[in-house]
């Protein structure tokens, strides 16, 4: 009876004011003994001698068989220096090789991860562990004056030259010796406030009785506390389970596509102490063994350089890099023929600068995506080059998720083409966050569906768009203005290589939408020229009425542009 009811363009039931999915549904383990570990390596033929991960920075690897031995080996390395089931393990750390072993290793022994910005400052790491009780931290030597006090310390790897240079330190033992002598490492640690510390290497090579490849735990147990990037407000621990990631990375993965998993060689920029970093590079694509070229931090020439050398297919990234692919002329300078499909998601991408990137790359399609921390990333997205056509669409609705768009002064769902605050539910949804039941109580209802906050709409023919996020709509003489829609206009200047919107105080308007702008370095370009160029494409009450230029746009490691820091620059100029 339902299915009937179900309009098989949209998706969009009116009976019951919900958009299903129109993708085949995607079969989860029933098993509930199931752990994310146990889920990759033991649910899936993967050759071992097959590459798992490359660091692109030093070239070295690691195979699916090394790498499952490594995961294990850790995990029992981890139990014997005293994580226990239910711990939770904060990593600061960028992407390598290392975190990706460590995150796995970590649940593998029924412990939680929790994953942090190394580019954060110490207070705000320290909150982190403060808010999700870590017990214990797995981090970098370098990283250690960033790290909070008193807290076993897992080290990833040897101190060395560098790392004392980089400390300030002097150690006349390693003009002797590759690595510090144990004593003085303890020492040197004890005296920062370290008293218990082990290293990866040492931990390797722990006996694995403590914990074997069939490590009990379930589905419903909780894996990660993803903590939100707090862009639009106060940063909240995102409790997700092993289910969560296992449902994720069913339905990540459900597509064959033109090469086959095995054979497709991804290009990992987005931090994977990121939810969809994590999902996606760090699960999702292991358990199909593709293999993936880790990169701690986007860098053009090297990124290029690297999809060159090990003949990347697939380069998911965040706007910003896809604009530079677009528009930088160092971009000819690289043999890129290798690529099949580039990825974005964190943000809509304007139809100029997807014809940009079409022109300049005729044979590779863009794929987007819609999700949150709280929906263990993807919630909608573009599988195949088909509906990648759909300019300005995220997509469409994942396998066995399910969405509203619910109108946000009377909670009425609503049909398609009609804008309001889009709703979801399925497998991948938070169980809520940590420590925090008003908050959880807020955005997740009874039956299950998680408020997203974001602004947004379905069409006809079931393709999901995102207009903005409803805190961030600036209020214009009473009309509503998306910062997004504004964006996109900017971007589609040739000489605009970034820009963000924001609210500024006035006193007839109520607020104006203010422009900041990152110009090509061939300048040229006036405020004057911004603001008419914009003028000529949108309605009155959209209009920019303030320019700045600025070097670049703050923004989260997931591409969001950060515009609390621009309101709170511009206010503080008033």
């Amino acid at each position: 009876m339902q299915k009937a009811a179900i309009d098989q363009r949209s998706g969009f039931c009116e009976a019951t004011g919900i958009y299903y999915s129109k993708r085949e549904h995607v079969k989860l383990p029933a098993d509930p003994s199931l752990t994310l570990p146990n889920f990759i390596f033991h649910h899936h033929s993967v050759d071992p001698t097959a590459t798992a991960y490359i660091d692109a920075a030093t070239g070295a690897s690691l195979s699916y068989g090394q790498l499952k031995t490594q995961v294990f080996s850790f995990a029992a390395g981890l139990s014997s220096f005293g994580v226990q089931p239910g711990d939770v393990v904060l990593i600061l750390s960028p992407n390598s090789i290392v975190f990706g072993v460590s995150l796995l290793a970590i649940m593998a022994c029924g412990a939680i991860a929790t994953t942090t910005n190394p580019l954060n400052t110490p207070l705000e790491i320290a909150k982190q562990a403060s808010d999700s009780q870590a017990k214990f931290i797995v981090s970098l030597p370098s990283l250690i004056p960033k790290l909070p006090k008193l807290l076993p310390l897992i080290l990833l790897k040897d101190f060395d030259k560098n790392d004392l240079e980089h400390l300030g330190i002097a150690n006349a033992s390693l003009e002797r010796n590759s690595e510090l002598d144990r004593h003085t490492l303890a020492s040197f640690l004890a005296k920062r406030g370290f008293p218990r510390f082990a290293i990866f290497s040492e931990l390797l090579q722990s006996e694995r009785s403590s914990v074997s490849s069939d490590h009990y735990g379930r589905q419903d147990d909780t894996a990660a506390l993803l903590y939100s990037s707090g862009t639009t407000g106060t940063s909240k621990g995102v409790i997700l389970t092993h289910g969560n990631f296992i449902a994720q990375v069913r339905i990540l993965t459900r597509v064959e596509e033109i090469i086959p998993w095995a054979l497709r060689v991804y290009m990992c920029i987005i931090p994977m102490f990121h939810v969809y970093g994590m999902a996606f590079f760090a699960f999702a694509l292991l358990a199909k063994g593709s293999t993936v070229v880790l990169q701690q931090k986007f860098d053009l020439v090297e990124t290029l350089r690297a999809i060159e050398k090990y003949r990347i297919t697939h380069a998911p990234v965040v706007p910003p890099v896809l604009v530079a692919l677009a528009k930088s002329p160092m971009v000819q300078k690289f043999d890129l023929s290798s690529l099949v499909s580039v990825g974005s998601g964190a943000a809509p991408l304007s139809k100029e600068v997807m014809d940009a990137f079409t022109k300049r790359f005729p044979h590779v399609y863009v794929s987007q995506g819609y999700g949150l921390t709280e929906s263990t990333a993807i919630g909608a997205n573009t599988a195949t080059a088909e509906e990648a056509r759909q300019y300005g669409s995220t997509g469409t609705i994942a396998s066995n998720m399910e969405f509203r768009i619910v109108d946000v002064a009377s909670g009425t769902p609503l049909p398609p083409n009609q804008r309001g605050e889009i709703w979801m539910r399925g497998p991948t949804i938070m169980k809520g966050y940590f420590g925090n039941p008003g908050e959880t109580a807020a955005v997740l209802d009874r039956e299950g569906w998680l408020h997203t906050g974001d602004l947004g709409y379905i069409n006809e023919d079931g393709f999901v768009y995102i207009v903005d996020r409803l805190k961030e709509l600036i209020k214009y003489k009473g009309f509503q203005v998306a910062p997004a829609e504004i964006e996109a206009v900017l971007l589609s200047h040739p000489m605009i290589l970034d820009a963000a919107v924001i609210p500024f105080p006035d006193q007839e308007a109520g607020q104006i939408p203010v422009a900041y702008i990152v110009g090509n370095k061939e300048g040229g370009l006036t405020e004057e020229d911004i603001i008419k160029y914009v003028a000529d494409q949108v309605a009155p009450f959209k209009r920019i009425r303030r320019v700045t230029f600025v070097p670049s746009i703050p923004k989260s490691a997931s591409g969001k542009i950060l515009r609390r820091e621009l309101i709170k620059i511009a206010n503080s100029r008033l």
